[in-house]
């Protein structure tokens, strides 16, 4: 092979197929597109990734809502071309310094520790803290499933609402990506857990451990006159008087998502201060932390059993402007998944 042929080989091993926007807009903005491949730099992974899965953080950034983040992601147009945040995989290649993964191993972590994101894409670069080995019982498409939602969850349930044996704990939105790993972490926890959902969602919410499911089509968990030592809510959806009137006392209510900026504004300025009148705290998560020791419970708990990732749908890497849209929708049960390889 001539130096002109082995170059040439090279230029073309090191492209890959992403899905990539480069304005603002709704999943139309995304198209299919041979990017350069990313290479490890020191204490980094290159994944080839077969499985990735949709966020609604996902759909924010690529609309560049709210507003205000775009002082972040980029004001006139978005700073990073590829999104998704949750990677499944095998090693191809590691960068000096790197202890824990070689190529070949099977697995699956976040590319937000780095706001590097890039899941979208047939390979990925992140820090070696940000993935786990994947578990021979859980499928990639499974593991990908984990990381953003799964790690909201746990610091939702664990840390801010310090959920302990006994406690009754209501999940609104308990059908949804992080509803459904928030009621399967709070019954691990040791918890009374009540879930709300939809009418059709009613038994999966059941099946994956609640006690008690709410249809919120018919019953309106805040004047039912039950009383919850958490609340762990995923739509975001109610008032803080709402929330108060719901909450025992010493209740801690922690907000997870929000179905409009108008009512995230409103949690952001109204939840801190009605915190100050009584025992009951609510207030906003804010953003994941993603870490290595949460990512590791979560490995624990997928190869125990204790957590099943429940999966929408599946789409392959060129229809993600579908799957996009559906979560957009705003009715997925568990989450949408990435297929991005076979096998």
């Amino acid at each position: 092979m001539t130096a002109i042929e082995e170059t040439s080989r090279t230029q073309m091993a090191a492209q890959m197929n992403a899905m990539v926007y480069t304005r603002y807009g709704g999943p139309e903005v995304l198209h299919l597109e041979e990017v350069a491949r990313p290479t490890p730099a020191d204490g980094e992974v290159l994944v080839q990734v077969h499985a990735s899965s949709a966020n609604p953080a996902d759909w924010h950034i690529m609309r560049g809502e709210p507003f205000l983040a775009r002082l972040q992601m980029g004001l006139r147009r978005p700073k990073l071309a590829i999104l998704g945040g949750d990677v499944a995989g095998r090693v191809e290649s590691v960068g000096r310094g790197v202890t824990r993964f070689q190529p070949g191993d099977e697995v699956f972590g976040d590319l937000f520790g780095g706001q590097q994101f890039g899941g979208f894409a047939e390979y990925a670069v992140t820090s070696e803290a940000s993935l786990v080995p994947k578990p021979s019982n859980v499928s990639f498409e499974e593991a990908a499933a984990v990381p953003l939602a799964g790690l909201t969850a746990l610091q939702a349930v664990r840390e801010r609402g310090a959920v302990q044996p006994g406690q009754r704990v209501l999940i609104n939105g308990a059908a949804g990506g992080v509803g459904t790993f928030a009621v399967q972490l709070a019954k691990h926890f040791g918890a009374e857990v009540t879930g709300v959902c939809s009418t059709r969602n009613l038994e999966l919410v059941r099946s994956i451990g609640a006690e008690h499911v709410i249809d919120y089509t018919e019953e309106d968990f805040t004047r039912d006159g039950q009383r919850y030592d958490v609340i762990v809510d995923a739509v975001g959806n109610r008032s803080a008087s709402d929330y108060k009137r719901a909450l025992g006392p010493g209740g801690i209510c922690t907000i997870v998502g929000y179905t409009n900026v108008g009512r995230l504004f409103r949690h952001i300025l109204l939840g801190p201060l009605s915190s100050l009148i009584g025992s009951r705290r609510i207030g906003l998560m804010g953003t994941v932390k993603p870490n290595a020791a949460d990512l590791e419970f979560m490995r624990e708990r997928l190869a125990a059993g204790d957590v099943v990732p429940v999966i929408d749908r599946s789409y392959p890497l060129n229809e993600l402007p579908e799957a996009i849209g559906y979560l957009e929708e705003g009715h997925a049960r568990g989450k949408v998944v990435i297929a991005v390889r076979a096998g």
